[in-house]
């Protein structure tokens, strides 16, 4: 049976009205449209759990992927990569096997799954690019012990973050790339040579840059000015308030241009209260009424982020960056073209794609404006509906 929505299209404002049928768009036409809008629901490609679901630790189960899908469809994501990070390798294991079975059990879940993304352990031990992640833990590539993962996971492994610096980290990027693996560089203390042997060798993202950095390093040349100026990268970036600086997320935008990509890096506390709260690092971290999120031992060390990509898609049009429209499609069409999916309809809205939509309310003319998700729809269905 086919289901309609109604709208302004995030992209033009024209009024539409979006029917679809069997989980695929079967026409977009016309129709007269009120205050609400609709686009293409959000893609985030790096979420460590959400509503105080954690897909990371001993927490890790068939019911924390679930929950952290149910908590995502409520922040308009349909797609997204869950993120396990760095952990002893029975860890790792443990966590992937369980995405791996709520995907199983759950066609849902399947479909939101975009890619498992491991995150570690193969970073930088340094203070300061190793960020939040236990330094007890990390340790250089080992090929066979991701192929380990890669087989609890039933190949769902899409993405992999590594400091190119490590011995053998070059060769282990060319092996993932050819298992059609996205590399990513994150966390590293890369010199400008170890960046471009990286890139050179197919990783084709950087992991939230500018963060999992130094706090200090010399002006230029660095790491981060190597991955803004490489043309070949896609860059994930955090656009919470305090990862960086607006008027930083502003150039990096600027810089990357149509390989800018908007993440939330979402611990489970994001959806939380504000508190003082444990994690499976080892760590006990401070989440401030603000929404920031650090080490309960330094407020210089951030633990991830508790914001929602709504709220950072939010925060891109409230910082004078980009209109929401245009910030909407560097968390909906950007991710998908980085995945390779933007060909079948993925992150946006057209005949034939997904019918993976939002609708939404927003008032552009407020000095703050607030993207509030009236409605989430994932493969044709409603699985979100404001109160």
């Amino acid at each position: 049976m086919a289901a309609q929505w109604t709208g302004r299209l995030w992209s033009t404002g024209e009024g539409v009205r979006v029917t679809a049928e069997k989980g695929l768009v079967t026409e977009i036409s016309p129709a007269s449209a009120s205050g609400q809008w609709i686009a293409p629901a959000l893609i985030d490609v790096q979420v460590n759990g959400m509503g105080g679901f954690n897909l990371n630790g001993d927490a890790a189960s068939v019911e924390t992927v679930r929950g952290t899908v149910d908590a995502l469809h409520r922040e308009g994501v349909t797609r997204f990569c869950p993120t396990i990070v760095t952990a002893t390798e029975q860890s790792i294991v443990a966590s992937v096997a369980s995405v791996a079975r709520a995907c199983e059990q759950d066609a849902g879940v399947e479909h939101a799954v975009l890619g498992i993304h491991v995150e570690g352990p193969f970073i930088s031990p340094e203070d300061g690019p190793r960020g939040a992640h236990n330094a007890e833990w990390v340790r250089p590539p080992d090929w066979d012990e991701f192929l380990r993962w890669q087989d609890a996971a039933g190949g769902r492994i899409k993405k992999v973050t590594i400091a190119p610096e490590w011995p053998g980290a070059i060769s282990f990027i060319e092996r993932l790339v050819a298992t059609g693996v996205i590399a990513s560089i994150g966390h590293s203390a890369a010199s400008v040579e170890d960046v471009k042997a990286g890139v050179d060798a197919g990783a084709r993202m950087a992991t939230h840059l500018g963060n999992g950095a130094h706090p200090l390093i010399r002006r230029h040349p660095n790491y981060i000015w190597a991955q803004l100026a490489e043309d070949r990268q896609w860059a994930g970036l955090i656009p919470d308030g305090f990862h960086l600086p607006p008027e930083t997320l502003k150039v990096m935008i600027r810089a990357k241009g149509r390989k800018a990509i908007l993440t939330s890096d979402a611990s489970y506390l994001a959806q939380m209260p504000a508190g003082r709260y444990g994690t499976h690092h080892g760590h006990e971290v401070v989440l401030e009424p603000s929404g920031k999120l650090h080490l309960a031992s330094t407020e210089d060390i951030l633990a991830g982020s508790a914001l929602t990509l709504r709220r950072g898609v939010q925060n891109v049009a409230n910082f004078g960056i980009l209109p929401l429209g245009e910030a909407i499609d560097l968390a909906t069409l950007h991710p998908a073209e980085l995945f390779g999916l933007a060909d079948s309809g993925v992150g946006t809205l057209r005949v034939g794609g997904p019918a993976d939509l939002i609708t939404y309310q927003w008032d552009a003319e407020a000095p703050v404006g607030e993207l509030k998700i009236t409605g989430t729809v994932s493969r044709g269905e409603c699985v979100y509906v404001a109160e």
